[in-house]
């Protein structure tokens, strides 16, 4: 999610500013939203605020919301809300340039799907790989592959499961395609399918990787 850290600060103060003269709930209800859409429900931010104990004293309950809110404007000011380090974002870089090959290769009548399709997957793979090594996730004895990459990271909630149905779908693809079984991968449509799908994976988890 793309923002402006001037406006994120500005409304996270307005908040604040509310917090002082406004209902105990009311407060709270909006902060928590606010954080839920720009920290995230796995956030500290927001499991502080989901923590409190509607039996505390409304001023207390203010200075907790208040208190966590300006925790969260020094961690923006920190540039820590991007999630994603220089390196991951160069990573992220090279593995679209990866999919902009396996585009043009689909686009040339002259080269078979198969071509692509490897290319595909092995850019999701590389993708997965990069983002567990900045999430420090162990692969638990198992060895580096897509398939052992798309388990981690569900089973760590970074993923859905829907995600983990389609990267098993696009990491069967690229196995046919590896394989040399030509007509599992001949369909050019469905390729384009796959690539699709794997642009579009990559841009909902590669803003904040996290």
């Amino acid at each position: 999610m793309n923002v402006n850290t001037d406006d994120l600060i500005k409304q996270t103060r307005r908040i604040m500013a509310s917090g002082q003269k406004g209902s105990a709930a009311g407060v709270l209800a909006e902060a928590m939203e606010f954080l839920r859409v720009y920290a995230g429900e796995k956030s500290a931010f927001f499991k502080q605020l989901s923590q409190v104990d509607h039996t505390w004293s409304s001023e207390y309950i203010r200075q907790h919301v208040v208190s966590n809110l300006e925790a969260f404007v020094r961690y923006v000011e920190s540039g820590l809300l991007e999630g994603v380090s220089i390196e991951r974002k160069a990573q992220i870089d090279v593995v679209s340039d990866f999919l902009d090959q396996a585009n043009a290769l689909l686009s040339s009548r002259e080269v078979h799907p198969a071509a692509p399709t490897v290319i595909i997957g092995a850019a999701l793979e590389e993708f997965l790989r990069n983002w567990i090594e900045e999430a420090g996730l162990p692969l638990g004895g198992r060895k580096p592959s897509l398939d052992s990459y798309a388990k981690v990271l569900r089973e760590a909630d970074l993923t859905t499961k829907q995600d983990f149905k389609d990267i098993t779908s696009w990491g069967g693809l690229r196995n046919h395609a590896a394989h040399g079984e030509w007509d599992e991968v001949s369909d050019r449509n469905r390729i384009s399918i796959m690539l699709e799908g794997v642009n579009l994976f990559m841009r909902k988890y590669g803003e904040h990787g996290t």
